[in-house]
């Protein structure tokens, strides 16, 4: 099975096409455990797999580099979409992507026929509990929350999967690995959570760091990216478009009724899989 192996801003992902079904649902998940191990393997924060969609033109799954399965990644779908569109999978720029999280909607920039960057329809921000989840009921907008007896005011929303954004004075010295799997993990999300750790830098500017659920910090995350933002929005933080400083690099998210992100792809190198799958 051929592979490309990509990133968004450093976020990096083995893509596979599935389209064939050459891997079982039985094995999928521990096939991205060994493709994701880092010296041992190709190394990533993820697996991409391409399926045949009903719904869409075509259906991504993501998992994690721990097996666990995603709902929606934003900078895995960027580089999902140019994996399509260079491989003939899907011959327009501007198409479907069927994902856990719902339809998503792409529109690509080409550059020299290639993909230069993406632009994602990532939905609305859902504020309720129930959404992400998470215990308690209603939505939580600058609640606290304790953290090994240390209180954070946190605000949860999910983009298709959950997110739990603070704001921080100096995201750059901010202990991200200590708090953020406490966050991850703790007992108010049963189904663990993503972790945003914001510093608003003015009304169109922002640096973000991201603890990524099952897969620890990344130097990107688009989901969490789209939460940072829409968290600082409905606190009156930001403006409708803002520019993210992530450790990757930058991203651009504009706030309507629905939530756009804007942002590169890149092909790294592709190879073959001998590995007994």
């Amino acid at each position: 099975m051929q592979f490309w192996k990509m990133h968004g801003l450093g976020n990096d992902y083995v893509v596979i096409d599935n389209r064939t079904i050459k891997v079982s649902d039985e094995k999928i998940n521990s096939l991205a455990k060994q493709l994701c191990e880092r010296r041992f393997s190709i190394g990533a924060d993820g697996l991409l797999v391409v399926y045949p969609s009903k719904a869409a033109d075509v259906k991504m799954r993501i998992f994690n580099s721990d097996g666990s399965e995603a709902e929606m990644c934003g900078n895995g779908i960027r580089c999902f979409s140019k994996y399509c569109y260079e491989n003939g999978i899907v011959n327009k720029t501007d198409f479907a992507v069927e994902t856990l999280a719902g339809v998503k909607h792409v529109w690509l920039t080409l550059k020299d026929n290639e993909v230069a960057s993406v632009r994602v329809d990532m939905g609305a921000a859902k504020w309720e509990r129930d959404a992400l989840p998470m215990l308690g009921e209603g939505a939580a907008i600058n609640v606290q929350l304790p953290v090994d007896g240390e209180p954070y005011n946190v605000t949860c929303l999910s983009m298709g999967n959950p997110h739990c954004v603070t704001f921080v004075e100096n995201v750059e010295e901010f202990p991200v690995d200590y708090v953020g799997p406490s966050i991850e993990t703790d007992k108010a999300f049963p189904k663990r959570t993503n972790v945003g750790f914001a510093q608003v830098l003015s009304k169109n500017e922002m640096k973000l760091r991201v603890w990524e659920r099952g897969c620890g910090e990344t130097l990107a995350c688009g989901t969490g990216t789209c939460a940072a933002v829409a968290a600082a929005n409905r606190l009156g933080k930001v403006g409708s478009k803002v520019t993210v400083h992530v450790p990757g690099g930058d991203l651009t998210v504009e706030v309507a009724d629905t939530l756009y992100l804007s942002g590169a792809a890149e092909k790294v190198f592709q190879g073959m899989l001998f590995k007994e799958i």
